[in-house]
């Protein structure tokens, strides 16, 4: 009896490998969250990087470097650079200051914390100064419904350092010819910069957050206190000289002259 021929078993072959993904597939994003500041664009006029900026060790040498050098001060008379707001003054049409430059320029706080200022090209940018200054906001906010309020800040010029002046870490703080302690520059914090956001749209006015929208609303580890007060308006920023600085809060009619003068002056 023959024997049955059996064909040869043929390997199978394995499965072809899957696709390769697709060029215009999406990546997941594992990013994280968007910061609430990021809309806020850098000053355009502000050069370097933060790469330039002092360490924490040099900013804070400096600064202890000024209080000491500010204890010697006992109530001196104030320089305030002299400035006339007539119609033959300094004042032109349109409620600017000959030869200012317009800035936009935010006070913040809670009322009873201490006031905070900061100085932006615009309410688009990135602060360029954030001054906490020592007097409570409801109190300020107080005086400018009475009258003009004029806040001067000196510190001692030092020829060995070659400093701007708004970049000077500590001031000794006058309000309408009276000491009432210091001014301290700080870098924005998150809440500073939440603050900004929230404000972003808004040129001049004044009002009160909400806790929830404004953070802590001043120094970093300052515990925040509800609502936060602002006003914001634009500041007209004149130069004297390498040593003073004068920002002028104008009226939105331009006819009465500026509510609040902050002077600059390196003595």
């Amino acid at each position: 009896m023959p024997t049955p021929k059996h064909k040869p078993l043929t390997p199978k072959r394995p499965p072809p490998p899957p696709p390769p993904p697709s060029s215009n597939a999406v990546a997941p994003d594992n990013s994280p969250t968007t910061r609430t500041h990021a809309s806020l664009q850098q000053s355009p006029h502000k050069k370097g990087g933060s790469g330039g900026n002092p360490s924490k060790s040099t900013k804070l040498f400096r600064r202890m470097k000024s209080v000491f050098r500010s204890f010697p001060v006992i109530s001196p008379p104030c320089k305030m650079p002299a400035v006339s707001m007539h119609t033959g003054g300094r004042m032109h049409e349109g409620g600017h200051i000959h030869g200012g430059k317009q800035m936009t320029g935010t006070l913040f706080g809670h009322r009873k914390s201490r006031v905070n200022l900061a100085i932006q090209e615009n309410s688009r940018c990135l602060p360029l100064l954030v001054l906490e200054l020592s007097i409570q906001t409801g109190k300020l906010l107080q005086d400018m419904g009475l009258g003009l309020v004029r806040i001067a800040l000196e510190c001692e010029k030092n020829p060995s350092e070659k400093i701007k002046l708004i970049d000077e870490p500590i001031w000794t703080m006058y309000c309408n010819g009276r000491k009432v302690g210091y001014a301290v520059k700080r870098d924005p914090t998150d809440d500073d910069l939440k603050v900004m956001q929230v404000l972003h749209a808004v040129s001049m006015g004044a009002g009160v957050l909400p806790a929830g929208e404004s953070g802590g609303g001043g120094a970093a580890g300052e515990v925040g206190e509800g609502e936060l007060t602002y006003m914001r308006a634009h500041f007209e920023k004149v130069v004297g000289s390498k040593d003073s600085e004068t920002y002028y809060m104008m009226n939105p009619d331009g006819n009465s002259g500026p509510e609040l003068s902050i002077f600059f002056v390196r003595v």
